[in-house]
């Protein structure tokens, strides 16, 4: 078979250059190691690129049948769906309708071109399904006896919300209410858009997730950044990198938080007014740089990106611009969810019905690493909280994804997380579009 000589090129310029930045980078900056005070315990942060920056994707080789994920005793763990296209988000309705938001990366050109000479296309799916998926499971046994597309003809959507009469969709671009009854099994009202949001970006920061309040007043819409760490410039991150709130009509748009490179799961603490969410943070300081991390979220509070990150720890890369009266003010996150863990997901045990140490916690999706030499994340992770406050450091809940950590191969990726009425949860599983369910017993 002849080599393509477009994609060997182009690898050869990718390891030259990434060689390059990494030792221009280790000349510019020889920083020390530090020690962070967080509400769940010290953190040691290394030096940045006291390990060099990797690129280590990870392959999908899917579920061999009658595998599944491992879960601990006194819970069991079954497929509830499988055959989609790439599920990336679940949402349950009150009535326990399950919606399934089917989309992915897009790729095309130099994209796809990129994509295949790194790796990265071994790693996940590409092209949108754009499409939302209804599951109904009328006994709540954990096995669905409908199944149903709900609603197509979408860009990118990810984050789901019902209020009232109205069906919201975040695509990449823009919220778009439908007109909705509880029940309905597919959408046939037009949609009107009522939000436009910036769309584009590094990596995978596409994703627009929503949330309510307790009453519904407030719609909170959550923004990922449009680069790693603002090498397009900051006009490029307007409405970007954080937390965004509205009234359910679109209007009153206000920045609720900002500094967060790329908030995707949000969620309340069981008992409280108090908003968290678990952020996907920064690339390229190395293998243990810069930890994922579980926060919450306090009103025009700031969170360090791109300037700095776990409070005051500056970007070396961000010298030549430097903003010192906002590093001066970023908050600390509560849990450090590990580097490069990618995580994505978020619910916590509102309703209370987990038993033991896992009573109210929070369930962590964490979709996985690719800029680390050795795999992290590819599990669902669990943090204890009591009285509203996390209690200690994340642990593994749900594991079993990777299949052979020295090979990189992976039976899939878990992204979202969410509970059913009967206090089952449910994990997508995109990259294997599959649907786990976890139920007690």
């Amino acid at each position: 078979m002849k080599s393509n000589p477009l994609l060997s090129g182009l690898f050869i310029l990718f390891l030259i250059s990434c060689g390059e930045s990494q030792q221009d980078k280790k000349e510019a900056h020889a920083g020390e190691d530090t020690t962070v005070a967080t509400n769940a315990q010290p953190l040691n942060l290394p030096a940045p690129f006291a390990t060099p920056s990797a690129n280590a994707f990870s392959e999908v080789i899917g579920w061999p049948e009658g595998k599944t994920p491992i879960v601990p005793a006194g819970f069991t763990v079954s497929k509830f769906a499988d055959s989609l296209d790439n599920p990336r988000w679940a949402y349950v309705a009150k009535n326990g309708d399950i919606f399934v938001a089917e989309s992915a990366t897009n790729q095309g050109g130099s994209k796809k071109v990129t994509n295949a000479v790194t790796g990265a296309s071994k790693s996940q799916n590409y092209g949108s399904a754009n499409r939302i998926t209804l599951f109904r499971d009328t006994n709540g046994d954990g096995i669905p006896e409908m199944r149903s597309v709900f609603l197509t003809d979408l860009n990118q959507p990810f984050g789901m919300l019902i209020i009232g009469n109205k069906f919201y969709v975040a695509n990449t671009d823009g919220i778009v209410a439908f007109p909705y009854s509880y029940g309905q099994t597919k959408m046939n009202g037009k949609g009107t858009k009522i939000m436009t949001l910036p769309a584009g970006g590094y990596n995978n920061h596409w994703t627009r997730n929503i949330i309510t309040n307790s009453d519904s007043s407030k719609i909170y819409v959550a923004v990922g950044s449009a680069s790693n760490v603002a090498e397009h410039g900051m006009k490029e991150e307007e409405r970007r990198a954080c937390i965004l709130e509205i009234n359910p009509d679109g209007t009153g748009e206000k920045i609720y938080a900002s500094g967060l490179r790329n908030p995707i799961g949000m969620d309340w603490a069981p008992g409280t007014q108090t908003l968290f969410t678990s952020v996907n943070e920064r690339d390229g300081l190395g293998d243990d740089l810069v930890p994922d991390y579980l926060t919450s979220v306090q009103p025009g509070g700031f969170y360090g990106w791109p300037y700095s990150y776990f409070g005051k720890n500056e970007d070396p890369r961000m010298k030549d611009q430097q903003k010192p009266e906002l590093v001066a003010k970023a908050i600390v996150p509560d849990v450090p969810l590990g580097s490069h863990t990618a995580s994505l997901g978020l619910a916590f045990d509102k309703s209370n019905v987990m038993s033991g140490k896992y009573a109210g916690g929070a369930f962590i999706g964490q979709h996985g690493s690719w800029n680390r030499s050795k795999l992290s994340g590819y599990q669902v992770a669990f943090v204890p909280f009591k009285n509203g406050k996390p209690t200690g450091s994340y642990e593994p809940f749900m594991t079993g994804f990777i299949a052979d950590s020295a090979a990189m191969k992976v039976y899939g990726r878990p992204v979202g997380v969410a509970f059913t009425p009967q206090g089952h949860i449910l994990v997508t599983d995109d990259s294997a579009n599959t649907i786990w369910i976890v139920k007690k017993g």
